[in-house]
């Protein structure tokens, strides 16, 4: 399973959201490669399919289901839930992420298992 976690410097709610990561990853996707990849630009935004800092995706894909066909943007993120919006992913969030990601197989999106 491969998770990026895209954020750009500055940005107050990276600590906590990747801290959070860090928490899920060892006891439900061990054997997950983490990539942190720093955002700089509206460019670099469209080429890594940032939404924001910081976004999280598991094998290429937003854990935010429903904003995975939103433009890129380069700015502070904004998650929503039913309790309400804040800059930091929910718990619940990142979990069905991954499991979506392990139902679809380990192979990250757009490539095939070899």
């Amino acid at each position: 399973m491969k998770v990026r976690f895209l954020y750009f410097s500055g940005c107050p709610n990276v600590e906590p959201t990747l801290r959070l990561l860090k928490e899920v990853l060892p006891t439900q996707a061990p054997d997950a490669d983490l990539e942190m990849l720093e955002v700089n630009s509206d460019g670099e935004a469209g080429r890594c399919g940032f939404l924001g800092s910081p976004t999280i995706q598991i094998n290429g894909q937003d854990i935010e289901k429903k904003r995975r066909k939103d433009s890129p943007y380069y700015g502070c993120r904004m998650y929503r839930s039913a309790r309400g919006s804040s800059g930091i992913p929910s718990k619940a969030m990142i979990l069905d992420a991954i499991r979506e990601a392990k139902a679809d197989g380990a192979a990250p999106h757009g490539e095939s298992e070899q």
